[in-house]
């Protein structure tokens, strides 16, 4: 990569510029199709990526075959996040959810990376809190919110991840994502749609009110958004 290159990863551009040129030269940047598997449960991690715009999943499954998804993922983070321990396969699937494009670094630059400079360790570490905080949250949003709630909270997640307000998503990869059967997204969808939050159509969801959107899915969203922001205030 061009020492000049300038990464729109949110991460990657809070680096102390001496930081961030030294790892400048082991970015690759790439373009993702949707639908892409950029880790696999039990294969060897071979890249990082650091998403500069689309969306994806990290995808849990069963002994029985069953899936849903851990968490979201955008440009404010990276993945797999089993590197940062130094794991070398990974614990579930990474699946981008748009079309999207990262700039990725091998995995043992990553690591290199890790132990030789401290400013780029700390942040890959204050990502992870901030990753934890949304898993710990996903999982109190499935205990505790219904289905419409917890749709509104993941299109939420999702608008914050792409720019303009349309986002290209399928009732069956929704109902993937949410652990729930086809037709309990495609009622919760028309909830949504009959309240003017939202507008769906064939592959493709809408956001028409956000603020309303947004009081709809009440304490389902929000506290680890806040978070973010706070971890990463005057970090460096």
């Amino acid at each position: 990569m061009d020492r000049n290159y300038v990464s729109t990863n949110k991460l990657l551009s809070i680096l102390p510029v001496e930081d961030y040129a030294t790892i400048v030269p082991d970015l690759e940047h790439v373009q993702l199709r949707m639908g892409a598997a950029i880790a696999m449960e039990g294969s060897p991690i071979d890249y990082v990526y650091f998403l500069t715009s689309g969306i994806g999943s990290l995808l849990t499954h069963t002994p029985e075959g069953r899936t849903a998804e851990a968490g979201v993922f955008g440009p404010e983070g990276y993945v797999p996040t089993s590197a940062i321990a130094g794991v070398e396969i990974s614990s579930y699937d990474v699946l981008i959810q748009s079309e999207a494009e990262a700039d990725r670094m091998s995995y043992h630059r990553f690591r290199q990376h890790m132990l030789e400079s401290k400013n780029f360790s700390k942040l890959m570490i204050r990502s992870i809190e901030a990753f934890s905080i949304q898993l710990a949250y996903n999982a109190i949003s499935n205990a505790l919110h219904d289905v419409t709630e917890r749709l509104a909270r993941w299109l939420l997640m999702c608008h914050d991840r792409v720019p303009g307000h349309e986002i290209t998503l399928t009732h069956e990869f929704l109902s993937t994502m949410l652990a729930v059967r086809r037709p309990s997204v495609t009622t919760s969808l028309h909830v949504l749609e009959g309240n003017g939050y939202i507008r769906a159509e064939r592959g493709r969801i809408t956001i028409r009110n956000r603020s309303a959107l947004e009081e709809f899915a009440h304490d389902a969203y929000g506290k680890p958004e806040r978070e973010y922001d706070r971890l990463f205030q005057n970090l460096f």
